[in-house]
C-alpha cells in the first residue's frame, strides 16, 4: 500500500505544451524543463503536494511516440536539467509521477529505426506487435505490424518478449535511481497485457514500496487493472463525465449514481483511491465544458471531497479555455505564464479544499449518500470520530435542508458559520451555486447563526480589520511548543491552524513580547494564499466580536 497517496493533491502537467516546445523533434537543446521550478510556489499555495507530468522521455512528435526511454527530450532539456527539477520538488515535498508509455514506440525509436535499415537481419524484429515481411505498411515499410488503434506513427510493442521487458524494466529503474520519481502513469493501459503489470508491480515494489502505479482506463470494470497484483489505481472517466454534466443539465443524480455505485454500501470500487479528474491533456478543458462558470466552485468541492485523489491540470486553476479543434489538442495543451493571471478566486477555493482533503475525514473515509435531488447533493465522509458533510446547490436559489445530522454543533469550513443540530436534525440554507461542507465543531459555544450567503471570495478579502499594523519596534519572540497554550488573564492560543471570522485561514508561529510595553502579540502567517506574516495583540486575538449580533470569537481554531 502506498503511504502517500491517500493524502495527494496532484497538478497535471502536459510539458511540451506548457513549455512552448516545439511541434516536432529539434536537435537543439532549450532547457526549458527548469520553467517547472518556477511554478514550485505557486504549486504550494494550492496545496499541491505530487506532480504528474505528462511524456518527457524523447520523442519526435506528441510525447507519447518515444524514441528513446533513458533520455529528456531535447525541447525539453537534458537529463541534468530533469535532475536538477527532481531535485527541487522533492526539497518542496512534492512528489513526482512520470507518464510511462510502454504500450508502443515511435518510428524513431531506436530498434525500430534499426528495422527499417536492416529489415530481416534486424535483431530487433520480435521487439515489435506481429511484425512480418510478406506485406508492406500504410506507411511504405518493407514490412508490416500492429499499431495503436490504427495509427501506423505509433508502433506496438512485443511485451511478450522478455528482453523488451528487461529493457523497459531497466530503463523505469533508471529514473527511479537517479531522479527519484516516485511514480508512473501507465498510457493507454486497457492495451496491456496483464503479465506486463504483474511484472513491473514486482518489480517496482521491490525497489521501493511507496512507488505508485496508475493506469489509464476509458471504460470497463476498473478492478481488472486496479488489484493486488497489477496497478494501485486508474483514471476514474466515469466520474469526470458525471462532475460536469450533472451542473450543466442540473442532475445531481448522474454523479450521485456514480459515486453510489463506486463507493456507497456495496460499492465495487471500496478500498480503491481512483484517479480523479475534471479534466486533462485529452479532454477539453473544464471551463470551456461547464455552460455556467459559477459552478466550476460546485464542481471542484466534490472532486476534492468525493473519495479518491483529486487533480488540478494546470491553468484550469484560472479558469483557463480550450477545446480540441480538428484533430489538434494545441489549445488544450497551452504555454502559460503566471503572470498572464490576475483572478485568485478559485485559487483559493482550490486551497481550501487541499485543505479540506488531507483530513482523514476525507482521505480515509467512507461515503455515504444523505441527501439526493435534481439540484441539491449532499454526502457525508466519515473516518473513526471525525465526519465531513459536503453540500452542494446547484440552483439559482438558495435551498433550505433538513439534514439527518448528529447532534452537536458544525461549522461550515468555507464561510467559518455554525450551525446546531438538534435531535439529530440540523436546518442549512445552501447558498444558490454553492457549496457548504461542515465539520464538528467540539470547541464552539458561540449562538448559532443560520446566515450562509456570504460568496465566495467576499468573505476572504482582505479588509481593514483584518490588516493589522507591523509595528516597527523590537519583539521577543518565543516559539509555540507543541502542546504549549499560552494563557494570559483567561486566554489561550494553541499552536496550529485558525480561521478568522472573515474566512481565511491562518497558521500561528508565536507569541511575542514587546520590548518597551511587555504586551503579548501573535504571529501568524496566512495560509493558502500570499503567505503574508502578520502580527496582532494576544487580547485582540483571543477575543469576541458581534457579527450580524452574534457573539463570535474573531479567530477559531481548526487544527494542527
Amino acid at each position: 500500500m502506498t503511504s502517500w497517496i491517500k493524502e495527494a493533491v496532484f497538478y497535471h502537467i502536459y510539458p511540451l505544451g506548457f513549455v512552448g516546445a516545439a511541434q516536432y523533434h529539434e536537435e537543439d537543446i532549450t532547457h526549458s524543463i527548469k520553467k517547472v521550478e518556477d511554478w514550485i510556489p505557486h504549486m504550494k499555495k494550492l496545496g499541491v503536494n505530487a506532480l504528474y507530468l505528462g511524456p518527457v522521455f524523447e520523442s519526435h512528435e506528441h510525447g507519447y511516440d518515444t524514441s528513446d526511454y533513458r533520455l529528456l527530450d531535447h525541447r525539453l532539456g537534458t537529463n541534468d536539467d530533469f535532475k536538477r527539477v527532481c531535485d527541487s520538488l522533492h526539497a518542496a515535498d512534492i512528489r513526482i509521477v512520470l507518464d510511462g508509455v510502454f504500450n508502443h514506440v515511435g518510428r524513431d525509436f531506436w530498434a525500430f529505426r534499426d528495422v527499417q535499415e536492416k529489415k530481416e537481419k534486424s535483431t530487433y524484429c520480435d521487439w515489435f506487435s506481429n511484425l512480418h515481411f510478406h506485406a508492406r505498411s500504410p506507411l511504405n515499410d518493407d514490412f508490416t505490424y500492429d499499431a495503436w488503434e490504427g495509427h501506423y506513427n505509433l508502433v506496438k510493442l512485443n511485451l511478450e518478449n522478455e528482453e523488451v521487458v528487461r529493457y523497459l524494466l531497466d530503463s523505469i529503474a533508471m529514473w527511479m535511481d537517479e531522479f527519484h520519481i516516485d511514480g508512473l502513469r501507465l498510457d493507454a493501459a486497457d492495451c496491456i497485457r496483464p503479465e506486463f503489470f504483474r511484472r513491473l508491480k514486482a518489480f517496482c515494489k521491490e525497489k521501493n514500496p511507496d512507488f505508485w502505479l496508475m493506469g489509464e482506463i476509458i471504460h470497463g470494470d476498473y478492478n481488472r487493472w486496479a488489484n493486488p497484483d497489477m496497478l494501485d489505481s486508474v483514471t476514474n472517466y466515469e466520474c469526470y463525465k458525471g462532475l460536469y454534466s450533472s451542473h450543466n443539465e442540473k442532475n445531481y443524480f448522474e454523479i450521485g449514481y456514480s459515486l453510489n455505485r463506486q463507493f456507497g454500501n456495496g460499492g465495487i470500487y471500496q478500498g480503491l483511491d481512483l484517479y480523479n479528474f475534471v479534466d486533462n491533456h485529452d479532454v477539453n478543458r473544464l471551463a470551456s465544458t461547464v455552460k455556467n462558470k459559477e459552478d466550476l466552485f460546485n464542481i471542484y468541492t466534490i472532486l476534492f471531497t468525493m473519495p479518491g485523489i483529486p487533480s488540478i491540470y494546470y491553468g484550469s486553476e484560472y479558469a483557463v479555455e480550450g477545446r480540441k479543434h480538428n484533430g489538434s489538442d494545441a489549445d488544450i495543451r497551452p504555454c502559460l505564464q503566471l503572470c498572464e493571471f490576475d483572478s485568485e478566486k478559485l485559487c483559493e477555493h482550490l486551497a481550501l479544499l487541499s485543505f479540506v482533503h488531507k483530513m482523514k475525514a476525507c482521505s480515509h473515509g467512507s461515503y455515504e449518500q444523505v441527501l439526493l435531488r435534481n439540484e441539491q447533493f449532499v454526502f457525508c465522509r466519515s473516518c473513526e470520530q471525525d465526519s465531513l458533510y459536503i453540500a452542494c446547490n446547484v440552483a439559482d436559489a438558495d435551498y433550505k435542508a433538513e439534514l439527518p445530522i448528529p447532534q452537536g454543533c458544525w461549522k461550515d469550513f468555507l464561510r467559518g458559520t455554525t450551525y446546531r443540530s438538534e435531535g439529530g436534525s440540523l436546518q442549512l440554507t445552501i447558498p444558490a451555486k454553492s457549496s457548504c461542507i461542515l465539520y464538528k465543531d467540539n470547541e464552539s459555544e458561540q449562538t448559532v447563526t443560520e446566515d450562509c450567503s456570504i460568496p465566495y471570495g467576499e468573505a476572504r478579502d482582505l479588509m481593514e480589520e483584518e490588516q493589522s499594523a507591523v509595528y516597527a519596534v523590537p519583539i521577543f519572540v518565543k516559539p509555540l511548543k507543541e502542546a504549549e497554550g499560552l494563557p494570559v488573564e483567561g486566554m489561550e492560543v494553541k499552536p496550529g491552524k485558525y480561521r478568522h471570522f472573515k474566512g481565511k485561514c491562518y497558521s500561528v508561529l508565536y507569541v511575542a513580547t514587546h520590548s518597551e510595553t511587555l504586551e503579548r502579540y501573535v504571529v501568524y502567517r496566512q495560509l493558502y494564499g500570499n503567505e503574508e506574516v502578520w502580527i496582532r495583540p494576544l487580547a485582540m486575538f483571543c477575543e469576541s466580536i458581534l457579527v450580524d449580533g452574534v457573539l463570535t470569537p474573531r479567530f477559531t481554531y481548526i487544527g494542527k
